[in-house]
């Protein structure tokens, strides 16, 4: 079957049975958004086997198994989620927020003390630039604006981040609390 046949195919059997999917998926699970996501699942697993799928009646009932399946993951996958965050929670109960903070060296509270004070729109940039590793036509691309734009946007929040690591000369660990010594401090 070549790439034209099968994409008519698969819109035939995508419109014949998305809301018996659909709903199938609605009744079997805790939110809508579950749901969906159930549902683009066992759709993507139809165009991935498309050459598989039965015609006709038989193509709903194939596409109930790649759903009933897709559940199942979905649920495994969701029961493992819960247990790690519960071990998590757990985890930082006992290990305390404060008994946290001062394992943190000094330089590193400093500069998680520091980005943490910046404007939302900063914060974006930088974690664009420097975490995500995006060239600043990339970042123009995801902020939808003109690669210069970007450029000048990354270069004040570089120029800001800086200003705000300096006026964090000292930061008191004490209480859990990351504080700086100057008041001066944008908070």
């Amino acid at each position: 079957m070549n790439q034209d046949e099968s994409e008519l195919r698969f819109r035939a059997i995508y419109e014949q049975n998305i809301r018996a999917i659909l709903g199938y998926a609605l009744r079997r699970t805790a939110s809508a958004d579950d749901a969906a996501d159930v549902v683009a699942d066992t759709f993507l697993t139809a165009w991935r086997r498309i050459d598989d799928a039965p015609s006709g009646e038989e193509a709903r009932l194939w596409l109930y198994g790649v759903a009933r399946r897709t559940l199942s993951n979905h649920r495994r996958g969701r029961r493992r989620q819960d247990r790690l965050a519960d071990r998590l929670r757990t985890e930082l109960a006992a290990l305390g927020t404060a008994e946290w903070l001062e394992s943190l060296d000094r330089p590193a509270a400093r500069t998680s003390a520091a980005f943490e004070a910046m404007r939302k729109e900063d914060k974006e940039i930088l974690t664009l630039a420097v975490w995500e590793d995006l060239s600043s036509r990339q970042i123009a691309r995801v902020l939808g604006c003109s690669e210069n734009a970007a450029k000048l946007r990354l270069s004040r929040a570089r120029k800001r981040f800086a200003r705000s690591l300096e006026q964090r000369t000292d930061i008191d660990l004490a209480g859990g609390e990351l504080t700086a010594s100057d008041p001066e401090v944008p908070r």
